[in-house]
């Protein structure tokens, strides 16, 4: 029976995409951010619904009138909370592995390393396991797992349009985006969140998806859910400048507690990475009941603790400075415990949580010795806590900063200069002391890392097909491992791609993959790495040598785009060097002459460009031996589309075109002696003239480029 989805590929929008036309690029990120909005709202009326199953158990649980020391009703904690974890551990480990944790460094991995690609079971499974792991007490947001929600329904309507890669990263991108904007009622948080920590890019072209997914999931989400801001605050303004001074020690005291927290992430993971296999649902159940003492002495840290930090935000929070610092403290450990455990939830909306904490209890402790005119509002610190908190954990200093405003509804800019303040200090600090965010640390632990993107890249204009090599060297999954060790002895080879009887790609082996590979029947199928990381022939070189460094190989399978096991290729280091001189002698030159053209409009003396004219005296002769006339730098030469760095051995030919530095008068003499004896005289050329003549393959349309 035929796929009625894969009908979407022929519908009239791709073929408008086929033709780089916006309008149904847009439509679809519109569609995207739908699905966004639904897939928000979808988990919100879960959570709802399992508050009100556990309401008539846990009713005095979520009184604020009952946080005392000891509450009977608790109890059920040490229930709810296990069961919740090692549910969603095991539908994690049954059908998805990557929907376990928090979901923003899962959605990074597929940007960097698999193009985008997320599989379309991620969205329903993921808002199943966060709603069963926050909904039953876990500690953890839901934030997070929003955002690998909206990049698997991004990749999953892409690819029903059939579009490429860049787009698909884009609208990745724009679905993450869009959980944030759906998740919080804050569309212009989410944009700023998916290029700040999504891409780690500003790139215009990603910006109008992004924005558009933004927008119309927080419409969706608003239009199922209701209008209502996930945190609300007062109105708070700074009494005086002298306020900074206890704003920047608030900084200081987050970042401690911040740095603990991703501190005590790391050692969790790397326990868990050690010992979650053989633990198996033991190591859930063991940090649920862990969690739910935690919760049955601090019931504020149920779940995502959001209402109590709209408490914190209100400044009604009654609870002593003392108390408020155990509670971040305590909702540091109860977190980094429920996301290590294989479960789902994000550290989104608890780092909130402690910077609020953190806040109102730091204001609490130092408004008795602070001598100002006007005392120090808990709200307002409360308030400004939660960015610090959010720039040290995330470090996305702009989202922390803008996500207070839209997020809390803040109605002015009262507390913009302690918000900046916090938020740049707290960042500069953490930095100093550990280089990674709760998001970037967990790729590192896979052996992921991230490289921040330049704003211009020439490889970008190579496509991997036209510098692969051909895949001729490749061995079957039955070869055994001493035939393997031979060819690549033979051929000089550190690795190839192991194919089926069919010849489809099923992995990579490699020398390090040898050293497994001891024994008399092992194949090339026992120590092989599996499913490797591929590319298509339409991938940007800069986009293959992302993932070659975030991996750390050397080599990349390319398959056919349409069908990801036939190999057609590999990509390696040696096809990098290549494609980089093909970049470098196809865009050179324009990019050079448009510098020089900004440089020119300064006064006094600048560069030219001159052609040196057959028969002429430099005609045939070396640099040295030609009388070049006081006042000039001769700065390169450029035959062809070689660019030479000029000596005194370099010998000049007709029609070369060489570029000085020098004064107009300088200028004038070079052109009047290159012109003596000439057989046709020269001039400087003009910049249009080698914009247009100099560089034609930047103007050549994409068809031409083969």
């Amino acid at each position: 029976m035929t796929n009625p989805l894969r009908s979407l590929r022929r519908v009239p929008v791709a073929g408008v995409l086929a033709e780089r036309e916006m309008g149904g690029y847009l439509f679809i990120s519109a569609l995207v951010g739908v699905g966004v909005g639904l897939g928000a709202a979808a988990l919100v009326f879960l959570l709802d619904t399992f508050d009100r199953l556990l309401q008539p158990f846990f009713g005095p649980l979520f009184d604020p009138a009952t946080h005392g020391w000891f509450n009977p009703s608790r109890t059920l904690v040490f229930l709810s909370i296990p069961l919740g974890l090692v549910l969603a551990w095991w539908i994690a480990r049954r059908w998805a592995p990557e929907v376990g944790g928090d979901g923003v460094p899962q959605t990074v991995e597929a940007l960097t390393v698999h193009g985008g690609r997320m599989r379309g079971r991620v969205a329903p499974l993921k808002v199943l396991t966060t709603a069963l792991t926050v909904g039953f007490g876990g500690s953890a947001g839901r934030e997070g797992p929003i955002v690998q929600v909206g990049g698997a329904v991004g990749s999953w309507i892409s690819r029903r349009f059939g579009l490429g890669e860049d787009q698909i990263r884009s609208l990745v991108a724009a679905g993450a985006g869009a959980g944030i904007g759906a998740a919080f009622n804050a569309p212009i948080a989410g944009m700023l969140f998916a290029l700040e920590v999504i891409l780690s890019s500003f790139a215009v072209r990603h910006m109008s998806s992004i924005v558009i997914a933004s927008i119309a999931a927080a419409i969706t989400s608003r239009s199922l859910v209701g209008p209502e801001l996930a945190l609300d605050t007062g109105f708070y303004r700074m009494t005086s400048f002298a306020e900074l001074v206890p704003y920047a020690g608030l900084a200081i005291v987050v970042v401690v507690v911040g740095l603990l927290f991703l501190a005590l992430i790391d050692r969790l993971e790397d326990l868990s990475e050690k010992h979650g296999a053989s633990l198996g649902w033991m190591r859930p159940v063991a940090a649920g009941l862990i969690v739910a003492a935690i919760v049955f002495f601090g019931p504020q840290l149920f779940g995502t603790g959001q209402l109590f930090t709209n408490e914190l935000l209100a400044g009604r929070a009654t609870e002593a400075w003392w108390l408020l610092m155990l509670l971040g403290l305590g909702k540091a450990v109860a977190t980094a415990l429920t996301t290590s455990s294989g479960a789902s939830g994000g550290a989104f909306m608890p780092s909130l949580f402690m910077g609020a904490a953190i806040g109102s209890g730091f204001a609490q402790l130092v408004d008795p010795f602070w001598i100002g005119t006007a005392s120090l509002n808990q709200g307002a610190f409360a308030v400004v806590g939660m960015a610090a908190m959010f720039s040290v954990v995330g470090r996305a200093p702009l989202t922390a900063i803008l996500i207070v405003f839209e997020v809390t509804g803040a109605r002015d800019y009262g507390l913009i200069l302690p918000l900046m303040l916090v938020a740049t200090l707290s960042t500069f600090l953490a930095e100093r002391v550990h280089p990674d965010s709760v998001y970037s640390a967990a790729l590192r632990r896979k052996g992921i890392t991230m490289r921040r993107h330049g704003s211009i890249d020439i490889l970008d204009a190579i496509e991997v097909g036209q510098v692969m090599a051909p895949a001729r060297l490749r061995v079957e999954t039955s070869s055994p491992v001493q035939e393997v060790e031979r060819l690549m002895a033979i051929y000089h080879s550190h690795g190839m791609p192991v194919v089926d009887a069919d010849g489809a790609l099923v992995g990579v082996v490699t020398v390090s993959d040898l050293a497994r590979g001891d024994g008399p029947d092992r194949t090339a199928a026992d120590v092989m790495t599996p499913r490797p990381v591929t590319v298509t022939p339409g991938t940007p070189v800069s986009r293959a040598l992302e993932r070659m460094a975030a991996l750390g190989v050397g080599r990349l399978p390319v398959v056919d785009e349409d069908d990801p096991t036939k190999l057609i290729g590999m990509f390696r280091r040696e096809e990098a060097v290549r494609a980089y001189h093909e970049a470098l002698s196809s865009r050179t030159d324009g990019e050079l002459t448009r510098a020089r053209l900004a440089q020119r409009t300064a006064p006094g003396a600048g560069y030219y460009d001159f052609r040196i004219p057959a028969g002429s005296v430099a005609d045939g002769r070396k640099l040295r031996d030609v009388s070049w006339p006081e006042g000039s730098t001769l700065v390169s030469i450029r035959r062809g589309r070689e660019v030479l760095v000029p000596s005194g051995n370099t010998v000049l030919q007709a029609d070369d075109v060489v570029t000085a530095f020098g004064t107009d008068a300088s200028k004038a003499r070079m052109i009047e002696r290159l012109n003596a004896g000439a057989d046709e005289p020269t001039a400087e050329l003009d910049i249009s003239e080698l914009i247009e003549g100099e560089a034609p393959d930047e103007s050549r349309p994409d068809d031409a480029r083969t």
